[in-house]
């Protein structure tokens, strides 16, 4: 939590504040007290302390209008997709990424922008037990995130180069772990694990089939609290990345269970498809450095999933912009 006034009255654009991270922050820095702009691809209506515009930051233009006269650019711009839909598409996941990126910080640059922050991803790591921020450079990123993996290391090495050659240290960088919560991308075809499985869950009648053996682990994080990480780097100026996780082991079948648990009518068989594929074994983040700045993780994965299978539905109209299916 955010104790003292940092944000209060300051200009800050959330690029991408329209997903399931972004808004969380764009809540919690209104009631900091900033004012805030929002940029997406998303169809989304301004409300009181905040203006929405709907831009392509594609555009070099648009992120040098955008960044205009603020203090803080929280980049959580984006292509949300499967690592099975990265990898089928993959130029609709790696080109976007990287110009979103080398736009974006380049006009905060050239306009005096005070503090910065990139989302990178656990995308960067490679397969490994747990993984520590240092460890990135050592290794090639897991075959199952390449893509999406070196799209992330390239923009965390823009702000390592940035800070060399023009002396920029407040640029933030986050690796958040496997984040999921309300605002999420929910199609079946090209959603992450959880937002996937709860869409499968809810419109299966009486199997739900799921891919792999459920044993594989993985380390979810609420959006809300990566928010609260995201907020903590920056009123830190923390210049070197963190990772945002919970820090705890979950396995794919615990999911199934608390979402099963939480449907409204009766629970389902579950069918496990072992001749599927189920990605990288283990995928854990050590968040020591986090802590040390005061990030707490408060949201635990099944109040998460609970919160976020009451949004969903209540909220199906909501659609998000992905540019795996829409035409360009």
């Amino acid at each position: 939590m955010i104790k003292n006034n940092f944000f209060k009255d300051k200009k800050v654009l959330v690029a991408g504040g329209t997903g399931l991270i972004g808004m969380q922050l764009c809540d919690k820095l209104i009631k900091l007290g900033a004012n805030v702009t929002v940029a997406s691809l998303d169809d989304y209506k301004s409300k009181k302390n905040l203006k929405f515009v709907k831009a392509d930051l594609r555009s070099f233009e648009n992120c040098l209008q955008l960044t205009k006269n603020k203090n803080i650019v929280f980049n959580l711009a984006g292509v949300k997709g499967s690592p099975k839909m990265t990898l089928e598409k993959p130029a609709s996941f790696f080109v976007p990424t990287l110009m979103f990126s080398i736009n974006l910080m380049e006009a905060a640059r050239r306009n005096k922008i005070e503090n910065y922050l990139f989302t990178s991803s656990i995308g960067v790591y490679s397969p490994k037990s747990k993984f520590l921020e240092d460890d990135v450079w050592k290794t090639f990123p897991s075959e199952n995130d390449k893509y999406a993996g070196w799209a992330k290391r390239i923009c965390e090495l823009q702000s390592e180069v940035y800070e060399i050659q023009y002396n920029w240290k407040n640029i933030s960088v986050v690796r958040p772990a496997n984040v999921y919560g309300p605002y999420d991308n929910f199609d079946i075809n090209n959603a992450m694990v959880i937002p996937s499985l709860i869409n499968k869950a809810l419109n299966a009648k009486k199997t739900l089939k799921v891919w792999g053996d459920g044993k594989n682990i993985r380390d979810f994080i609420f959006s809300s609290d990566v928010a609260d990480g995201m907020l903590l780097s920056v009123k830190n100026k923390i210049n070197y990345p963190i990772n945002l996780g919970s820090g705890k082991k979950n396995t794919i079948k615990e999911v199934v269970n608390i979402i099963n648990d939480n449907l409204p009518g009766n629970k389902l068989l579950i069918e496990w498809d072992k001749s599927k594929p189920s990605g990288d074994r283990i995928r854990l983040m050590d968040i020591k450095k986090a802590k040390k700045i005061g990030f707490n993780p408060k949201i635990t994965l099944k109040d998460g999933i609970k919160l976020t299978m009451d949004w969903f539905l209540n909220s199906k109209q909501y659609r998000r912009y992905n540019s795996f299916t829409e035409k360009n």
